[in-house]
């Protein structure tokens, strides 16, 4: 069992990079991957320690070969409103802002970290989800950066990528 863990901030292609990962490792394996969207309470309550405790939960399920529940939040009701299965996999990737927080990499995961300049990143999201959460991403982006600071992240990352 391998968990994976591809942070960075918003709009540095974390999503591409983990679809990219999981084509390749599932030509011989097994390989589920966890999108931190799923896992956030909303903007103003994702980066809390309620996502750090879901993180533990779901990494030492993973490792120790054990099937889990997440549940996933809507982010057009604004509330968790379904849950998701996961069985044990051969790799499982955790992808998004956060995903390799202290509390993961503490369970010896491979930490990834994908660079961009805010501007770029700003630029990218909002081409993909609109830019009617303009407002909320440039605060998105001024509280990922205390959590980054916070929990010194990049710097403890094993691999660092730039977009």
């Amino acid at each position: 069992m391998t968990l994976l863990a591809i942070d960075g901030p918003a709009g540095a292609g974390k999503t591409t990079f983990a679809a990219k990962l999981e084509a390749e490792l599932s030509l011989n394996a097994t390989v589920h991957v966890i999108h931190m969207d799923d896992l956030y309470n909303g903007w103003d309550n994702a980066l809390s320690n309620a996502l750090s405790e879901i993180l533990d939960r779901i990494s030492t399920a993973h490792l120790a070969g054990r099937e889990f529940v997440i549940k996933i939040f809507n982010w057009h009701t604004m509330a968790f409103d379904s849950e998701e299965k996961v069985t044990p996999t051969d790799y499982l990737i955790i992808e998004g802002v956060g995903a390799a927080q202290q509390i993961v990499r503490e369970t010896g995961a491979t930490t990834y970290w994908l660079d961009i300049e805010p501007e770029i990143g700003l630029q990218r999201v909002l081409d993909r989800d609109g830019v009617h959460i303009e407002a909320q991403m440039r605060q998105w982006q001024v509280d990922q950066d205390k959590h980054f600071a916070r929990d010194e992240t990049r710097e403890n990352c094993e691999f660092k990528l730039t977009s």
